[in-house]
């Protein structure tokens, strides 16, 4: 055990003490052995190996001087005082631990409310995600996903909150709650955009009302609808970085003619939400993914090169794929994000081996 340490340069220092020449004192090491112990351990711990300390200073006094002298009771005031000390932070400290473990309690359950993690299979798709927050100790952020399940498909939506904080959040949950709600309902993919739009503005103006910040709030967003019956991929994109399509190692990135408005702008722009068509085959691969992965920046200062990594990688599968950038992605930036970064890699299998729809 760890705590044999302090208990060690107790036994030591006594043995030491007593041993060496009258002039030699090192009973003023003792203190040492409850602030090792602070690292080691709680109040009580503390307490413990101060008392200790506290016996072991006596002892020195008795055996070399057959009473306590007026130094060796100073040195016994100041090794509790001491202890007393850093009892009081470890109490501090263990009140901080508490709040800090209550805090991200509450952000997993946000996390699994408001992001919920996609299943590995949708209908006839495979899918993964991945989901790097910028912030130490967060889960959540701006970005989000979500995927729903239609009688005839699979829709999708990636997006990026441009605010930052809390308010991102609560952007954040206005379209994943309206998305939910709506996918299944709207036939078209031009009409979920639009109610996506509503939801979006509605929102950020009740936001707005307390928070003046969010009247520059927007949220890039790509909406995608993948039919079972066809090899196409419908994409309706809001400002949002294009989506990647590998097909035989060849990396096309699917961009539209004319991009939509971010959601939250179209009262002032009138958007038509213009849905154009690409195709997406059995065996091709698609990459989805928010700016905090192309934003990220090494020390020299240098974007991350998604499309030349993604073209390099020889592996196999949506997820191998995720775990392949994910990993080269924080090498670049050497662990640390700019931004929250969101990404979703899909397939299409072949009819054959399609798997029960996913919900």
């Amino acid at each position: 055990m760890l705590v044999a340490f302090p208990v060690g340069l107790i036994v030591v220092v006594v043995v030491v003490d007593i041993l060496a020449p009258p002039d030699v004192h090192l009973g003023p090491l003792l203190v040492a052995a409850p602030a090792m112990t602070a690292a080691l351990g709680g109040a009580r711990l503390v307490a413990s190996i101060g008392a200790l300390a506290v016996v072991a200073q006596l002892i020195i006094a008795l055996v070399r001087r057959g009473w306590i002298t007026l130094n060796h009771e100073m040195q016994t005031l100041a090794l509790v005082v001491v202890t007393a000390v850093i009892m009081i932070f470890c109490r501090l400290r263990e009140r901080q631990q508490r709040q800090l473990t209550q805090v991200r309690s509450v952000s997993e359950a946000a996390q699994r409310v408001l992001l919920r993690p996609l299943p590995r299979c949708i209908g006839p798709l495979k899918v993964a995600s991945v989901y790097l927050a910028a912030e130490a100790e967060a889960h959540i952020g701006g970005d989000l996903y979500a995927a729903a399940r239609t009688d005839d498909g699979t829709r999708l939506v990636i997006g990026d909150v441009r605010g930052k904080g809390l308010s991102s959040i609560s952007d954040a949950a206005v379209l994943l709650g309206a998305f939910r709600e709506a996918a299944h309902q709207h036939a078209t993919l031009a009409e979920l955009t639009r109610y996506l739009e509503g939801s979006v503005s509605r929102g950020l103006a009740e936001l707005a009302e307390t928070d003046h910040d969010a009247d520059e709030d927007f949220v890039t967003a790509a909406v995608l609808d993948i039919p079972d019956d066809e090899p196409v991929i419908h994409l309706v994109d809001c400002g949002h970085p294009p989506p990647l399509l590998i097909r035989h190692r060849q990396v096309t990135p699917l961009e539209v003619r004319q991009p939509e408005p971010p959601l939250g702008l179209g009262e002032f722009t009138d958007p038509g939400y213009r849905v154009e068509t690409f195709p997406f085959e059995a065996g091709d691969l698609l990459m989805l993914y928010t700016d905090g992965v192309i934003e990220a920046r090494d020390r020299a200062g240098a974007f991350y090169p998604l499309t030349e990594r993604v073209a390099s990688w020889e592996g196999d599968g949506p997820e191998a794929l995720l775990r392949h950038i994910r990993d080269d992605l924080l090498a670049h930036s050497d662990g640390s994000l700019g931004d929250d970064a969101a990404m979703i890699a899909l397939s299409c299998t072949p009819a054959s081996s399609t798997a029960p729809a996913g919900k």
